[in-house]
């Protein structure tokens, strides 16, 4: 993954987007109970790691300089899809709901992949009119990604951990 391949930290975030957004759709055409097992884990760790490089680098750079609703919106968001990611994670395709979670799940992260890249008042505009250097802020990020790649294809990535939702068992 060369840094060349994404002009700064937002076209690495688009690209991730673009990646999920196919991984779905892939989904949706899939018929037999291993493919969908394994596009849903595809696409659960691809969220579990677009997720933790948002939260622990991009966000953080841009919290004071843009809208903290903004913000404070996609944190609650990421958590109600770390939710659905860890049940679908735990599940199987022949369960009841599975491809009902994936579909929701597909939904919610429409919603916010549109928030994020909406013109003028998305997050990534606010952001692109902040003094924030985000080639720099590119590089970390991908730094982390290989990381957290390295991670997924040694021992698996962990559940993933809400941050501003407080699950309670029922």
């Amino acid at each position: 993954m060369a840094t060349s391949n994404f002009t700064d930290a937002i076209a690495l975030l688009k690209a991730d987007h673009r990646t999920v957004e196919d991984l779905f759709a892939q989904f949706e055409k899939a018929r037999s109970a291993d493919r969908k097992q394994k596009l849903a884990h595809e696409i659960c760790n691809e969220l579990k790691i677009h997720t933790t490089i948002e939260e622990e680098i991009f966000y953080p750079a841009f919290r004071g300089k843009i809208k903290d609703s903004t913000l404070d919106e996609a944190y609650v968001e990421h958590d109600g899809a770390k939710i659905l990611v860890n049940d679908i994670e735990a599940g199987t395709p022949g369960e009841d709901f599975y491809d009902a979670k994936v579909k929701v799940l597909s939904e919610e992260i429409k919603h916010h992949v549109h928030e994020e890249e909406m013109p003028t008042e998305g997050m990534f505009a606010q952001c692109r009119r902040t003094d924030v250097d985000l080639i720099a802020l590119r590089d970390r990020m991908l730094a982390r990604k290989e990381e957290l790649l390295g991670e997924a294809k040694a021992a698996g990535l962990p559940m993933a951990k809400p941050s501003a939702v407080h699950v309670l068992a029922a």
